[in-house]
């Protein structure tokens, strides 16, 4: 069957083991001096894994491959203990995963092991992007907001579509920023794209990384970019644009320094 797993650049890991932590389902072990994927029906595709990795070396790919089976994970995660138990949980409930979250749950009452508390304290499987949360604010939360002029000053603005030729690019400031940032920044427009040219994308679900590194460097090689600054979500997903952006430097054999912003969840700057 065709689903989702993760795959590790060689190139770019070097074997710390971070991703094996990350990933309570034990997908993951470090042979040889290289992060391996041991097996496909222990890997979900989720990629808790991702935020874990500090290279950059860890992506999504679709292809042909054995089905997970949460019944073979579960035997495996037992063996490790309530707290591995407990991140695999969270994990599942963390990315809406109800059918293999009762799955587990009933491999844990069908062995009498003991299920442990997963919903009350924030998840600590590397995906907390994935976790539910309610931020509405109540009347009195509420601010009047004084309308403003919007700032964005090109188009498209999704990093698949851009031309890496377009005109505006030329002594452009960039500013790459996270697809969530801007909805989670009320005050974006005016605080970081006033002048800017803007470029969007998701490290985490895009499944053209590489395609957006070379993209990228393109950009970087044919036009005089005079600043970057980029904008991202505090989860350790998202701490991928960076490294993207910094890939595609090294590639075009640029120096530009990179302003880094990041913003909390409930939408302040960090």
């Amino acid at each position: 069957m065709k689903r989702d797993f993760i795959r590790i650049n060689e190139e770019k890991c070097t074997g710390c083991g971070s991703c094996v932590t990350g990933c309570p389902e034990g997908a993951l072990q470090v042979i040889d001096g290289k992060a391996r994927l041991i097996g496909d029906l222990f890997c979900d595709g989720l990629g808790a894994c991702i935020g874990d990795c500090p290279e950059g070396a860890i992506e999504i790919e679709t292809r042909e491959g054995e089905p997970y089976d949460e019944h073979t994970v579960m035997g495996n995660i037992a063996k490790a203990g309530p707290n591995v138990i407990k991140a695999h949980l969270r994990h599942l409930k963390g990315h809406g995963q109800e059918d293999l979250l009762n799955e587990a749950l009933d491999f844990l009452k069908e062995n009498n092991i003991e299920i442990p508390d997963y919903e009350e304290e924030p998840m600590a499987c590397g995906c907390p992007g994935s976790m539910m949360l309610d931020l509405r604010k109540s009347d009195n939360q509420r601010h009047e907001q004084v309308m403003s002029t919007s700032e964005l000053g090109n188009w498209p603005i999704q990093l698949q579509l851009l031309n890496p030729n377009a005109p505006y690019l030329k002594n452009a400031d960039l500013l790459l920023a996270a697809d969530c940032a801007p909805f989670a920044y009320a005050n974006f427009h005016q605080r970081f794209l006033k002048s800017k040219v803007l470029i969007i994308f998701c490290p985490k679900l895009d499944r053209t990384i590489e395609e957006y590194v070379d993209k990228l460097s393109e950009v970087f090689t044919k036009q005089e970019i005079k600043s970057i600054s980029i904008v991202h979500m505090e989860v350790p997903c998202c701490s991928g644009l960076g490294i993207i952006v910094q890939r595609a430097l090294e590639k075009a054999q640029k120096n530009i320094i990179i302003k880094d912003y990041t913003i909390s969840i409930n939408g302040q700057i960090i």
